[in-house]
């Protein structure tokens, strides 16, 4: 079992940053791939990055492709995702995920067995 705890967050203007970390532990040797997903009340969950563990090849979605940056630190059991030039319709919550499952569809939110308990981004004008 890994766990998965979020931090980060809040509120942010129109144009600006926001960094959300998610820190992995528990068997987290066994993580292959994690990433983040969001959520808005009323709406389907949306795939925003994801990142696999051993090649670190990054994958965006289409709304976030060019202004967010998923890391993860070597050596360390930590993730990131920047948020630059933020946008109202970035306001969600944000769930960090991770699979032990080689190969699974990364952006497909079925294929993730953890995730974090969610953390709000709002972004206001």
């Amino acid at each position: 079992q890994v766990h998965l705890v979020e931090s980060g967050g809040g509120f942010a203007q129109v144009g600006g940053s926001l960094r959300l970390s998610c820190a992995a532990s528990g068997r987290a040797f066994s993580i292959r791939h994690m990433g983040w997903f969001r959520q808005v009340p009323g709406k389907e969950r949306e795939f925003v990055a994801g990142l696999r563990w051993n090649s670190f090849s990054q994958y965006y979605g289409d709304s976030v492709k060019g202004r967010f940056t998923i890391s993860r630190a070597r050596s360390e059991d930590v993730i990131y995702l920047q948020m630059d030039n933020l946008q109202r319709e970035d306001t969600a919550v944000y769930y960090c995920v991770g699979s032990r499952i080689e190969g699974s569809r990364i952006t497909n939110s079925e294929d993730y067995e953890w995730w974090g308990q969610g953390a709000q981004v709002t972004v206001s004008s």
